[in-house]
């Protein structure tokens, strides 16, 4: 039987990161052997988004096959969690996507499941953890570590000695001031840094920070 890849999630974000995902299977050459599906548990029965086959994850697990790969392709970073979770624990891999003009610099790791839109940049020496989501233009810059499920909006400039824990949500335009060797930047755990924001400091686990410097939500 063939390799089946899917795209967990048919709204939105899926349906950006579809043709990312068989445009690299056509790069490959992997599309005469294999299929590609979008898994979405809001399905009782099988139908089709935007010309592909769209199943439940009860069918998707059904199909016989050589291999499943599985891109995540949901927002929230802890319902990412809990479906990676679920594949790893069902035997399915993660699978990373990435565009065809995403570019990736020397000395890079990124763990699996990593979804890079078109434009991205991965600069060198950076370390990335799991079911990483990057959107269009966004960057990340030299000597950073990412930790896991952590989400760029569109066009996040993430710059160099940046230090973003697990679960942190960086919003559309945000830009993250270079920290230093000696003193890297850091976005805390589960953070969120709001659209349009200019952080210049680190920001505390789980708070929302807004504005230009960015500051911490509703507070004078």
């Amino acid at each position: 039987m063939s390799k089946v890849f899917a795209v967990y999630g048919a709204s939105g974000c899926g349906r950006s990161l579809m043709p990312v995902a068989v445009d690299q299977l056509r790069r490959l050459n992997a599309q005469a052997d294999s299929q590609i599906v979008f898994i979405d548990d809001a399905l009782e029965e099988e139908t089709t988004v935007n010309g592909y086959t769209a199943m439940n994850y009860a069918k998707f697990k059904s199909i016989n096959s050589d291999g499943k790969f599985v891109l995540i392709a949901i927002a929230n970073s802890h319902i990412r969690q809990k479906i990676a979770e679920q594949l790893v624990e069902d035997g399915i891999s993660l699978w990373t996507v990435q565009g065809a003009n995403t570019l990736i610099m020397d000395a890079v790791s990124i763990a699996a499941g990593a979804a890079l839109s078109p434009f991205v940049t991965i600069a060198a020496n950076v370390t990335i953890g799991k079911c990483f989501h990057a959107n269009l233009y966004s960057y990340v810059e030299h000597d950073c570590i990412i930790g896991d499920y952590v989400t760029f909006a569109p066009r996040v400039s993430c710059n160099g000695n940046i230090h973003i824990h697990d679960h942190a949500y960086i919003g559309t335009g945000a830009v993250i001031k270079q920290g230093t060797p000696d003193k890297p930047l850091i976005i805390g755990k589960g953070a969120i840094v709001g659209m349009g924001a200019v952080v210049t400091k680190d920001v505390p686990a789980g708070v929302v920070v807004v504005g230009n410097p960015a500051r911490p939500l509703n507070k004078p």
